[in-house]
């Protein structure tokens, strides 16, 4: 995936500014509380950091905020992107390190269309982080619906033998794990902002937050349901799989079991002791000068028909 550039542009609309910020240094962070003194140096840091965990700290004038949402990988199949933001009553300032496609795409329409940069800003800085906040809740929709799919397209294959699916398994156990972890967090946090973020807007904005709330219950059923149906085919798969190596186990041993007679004999055979039709006796000839190879093939055959016989009759065949 190829990496975001550094960049770092404000966009103003009816008195509310909206600062976009990608893959930060301190320095430039230290730049910003120039701008706005008020912002602790605390969570500069926590926005340069990638193991913060997601939080909300309230001030006076403005609000502090950590969010993870998760990105695309080809190497992890998801990661996390960590996504802070400082809001305030006239300014709204979002900081990431990772790649947030979403967000960077509805910067750019704000800052391209006057309609759009309207629509978006021109109510509230509550009103533009719900935008925010529900643009990237349904890019995570979407990368939800790729998982669904991953899961419906192993299913089959869980029940051809002929094809081993461990490992395909493995790696949507580690998506949805991966996904749940950003989500759980995410749900408590969109419960909180519902409460504290109305101080920032002069219209209620409950209905909003609420419906950001239910997309995100929404991913976290169908993550405990694909969590649960991915268990199952990984049982499944061990089951199969067991079942395929007894088969094979127990073909093996069949073979050798049957082939112990044969063994038997020609150990007999290969003594140097007097055995009826051996060198030391003499071979018999009565069924012309391989009667002694045919007895010994016939004897061999009739005791692993027994056996052979015998496993029949105790269904181990």
């Amino acid at each position: 995936m190829m990496e975001a550039q550094k960049r770092q542009e404000t966009i103003t609309n009816n008195g509310l500014s909206w600062t976009y910020i990608q893959r930060p240094s301190y320095a430039d962070l230290a730049t910003l509380g120039e701008s706005y003194p008020s912002f602790h140096k605390l969570n500069f840091e926590d926005s340069l950091s990638k193991i913060q965990l997601p939080k909300i700290d309230r001030y006076d004038d403005h609000m502090f905020i950590v969010l993870h949402f998760p990105t695309a990988d080809k190497e992890r199949g998801f990661v996390f992107s960590q996504l802070s933001v400082f809001i305030g009553a006239s300014f709204v300032v979002t900081v990431h390190q990772g790649n947030l496609k979403p967000l960077e795409e509805l910067f750019n329409m704000c800052k391209a269309d006057e309609k759009m940069r309207q629509a978006i800003m021109g109510k509230s800085s509550g009103y533009l982080l719900h935008k925010v906040i529900d643009t990237l809740v349904d890019d995570l929709l979407h990368l939800l619906m790729k998982v669904v799919g991953n899961i419906e397209d192993i299913e089959d294959l869980v029940f051809d033998e002929r094809i081993s699916v461990s490992r395909q398994i493995a790696l949507l156990r580690r998506e949805i794990t991966t996904l749940r972890r950003i989500v759980i967090h995410l749900r408590r946090t969109v419960l909180d902002l519902t409460k504290d973020v109305q101080r920032f807007s002069g219209e209620d904005l409950t209905l909003y937050y609420k419906d950001v709330q239910d997309h995100v219950e929404k991913v976290y059923e169908a993550l405990e349901e694909s969590k649960e149906t991915v268990e199952i085919y990984k049982d499944t798969d061990f089951v199969l799989s067991t079942e395929k190596t007894n088969k094979i186990l127990a073909v093996l041993t069949i073979i050798f079991t049957l082939s112990i007679p044969a063994t038997v004999v020609s150990a007999f055979y290969g003594m140097n002791v007097n055995i009826p039709g051996g060198i030391e006796t003499g071979a018999w000839t009565q069924l012309g000068p391989y009667t002694t190879f045919m007895f010994a093939i016939a004897t061999s055959a009739m005791a692993a028909g027994l056996m052979l016989l015998y496993f029949r009759r105790q269904g181990w065949l």
